[in-house]
């Protein structure tokens, strides 16, 4: 990617800033992002330790995760690249009196160039299925992290079971999400995003996966990374 390309996709921004007034509305299209936040939440929490940390949330649309991480005592800059999203987070954060929060429109690239090392943990999540070179976002989150600091990935697998459970299941059948909110050949496989981290000198160290019943309507983390899926990594 040279330096006059941002790496974010015109349509991908354009489609969440349609919806970015509904991004609190626990009942809206984001329903599922409001569902499964405390589970990634704890998730990041238990591992890295989140009170007093300095942290960089990477496409953190309407700042749902931002918000959270911030209400569990970390200092949170929220970045992304789509205008409305970023001014919802801005007006929650304000209306919710919430503590330690900035949010800035600038892609993690550029925020890596001007703050590297400075963050004791990075987190990207449901973002890296969204932007033309995910890779170039994995290096930008190593290069965020401090040594011995935490960055936290999710996204989702490809393959015949994913196509089935987040696109026809998810959009088409139970109307979870929005038609088109996600393209098949954008998914990552878990080896992909494994290598990515490895060449952006990160150690992964642990990984999830997210499942949902949809008889009941409940997620849960698991062992089973068949579909949408977490990895934590450490910078050494």
């Amino acid at each position: 990617m040279s330096d006059t390309t941002v790496n974010a996709d015109p349509q991908e921004l354009a489609k969440f800033s349609e919806l970015a007034h509904r991004w609190w509305d626990p009942e809206s299209e984001f329903k599922p992002l409001h569902q499964i936040n405390p589970l990634r939440l704890d998730w990041i929490d238990a591992q890295a330790g989140l009170k007093g940390r300095r942290v960089v949330d990477i496409g953190c649309g309407g700042g749902i995760l931002s918000d959270a991480m911030a209400r569990r005592g970390a200092r949170v800059l929220g970045i992304d690249l789509a205008t409305k999203p970023l001014r919802v987070a801005q007006l929650h954060a304000l209306e919710a009196a919430t503590p330690d929060i900035e949010y800035r429109e600038v892609s993690a690239e550029v925020l890596a160039a001007e703050q590297p090392g400075q963050f004791d943990i990075v987190t990207c999540m449901e973002m890296l299925e969204h932007v033309p070179e995910p890779a170039s976002v994995v290096r930008a989150a190593a290069t965020l992290a401090k040594p011995g600091g935490w960055v936290f990935f999710s996204t989702i697998n490809r393959n015949p079971k994913s196509f089935l459970f987040a696109i026809v299941g998810a959009e088409y059948v139970l109307n979870l999400l929005p038609r088109g909110t996600h393209e098949y050949a954008r998914f990552i496989r878990p080896r992909e995003l494994a290598q990515w981290c490895r060449d952006a000198g990160l150690d992964v160290v642990s990984s999830r996966g997210l499942e949902y019943n949809p008889l009941t309507g409940r997620y849960w983390l698991s062992d089973d990374t068949s579909v949408n899926y977490l990895f934590g990594c450490r910078k050494p």
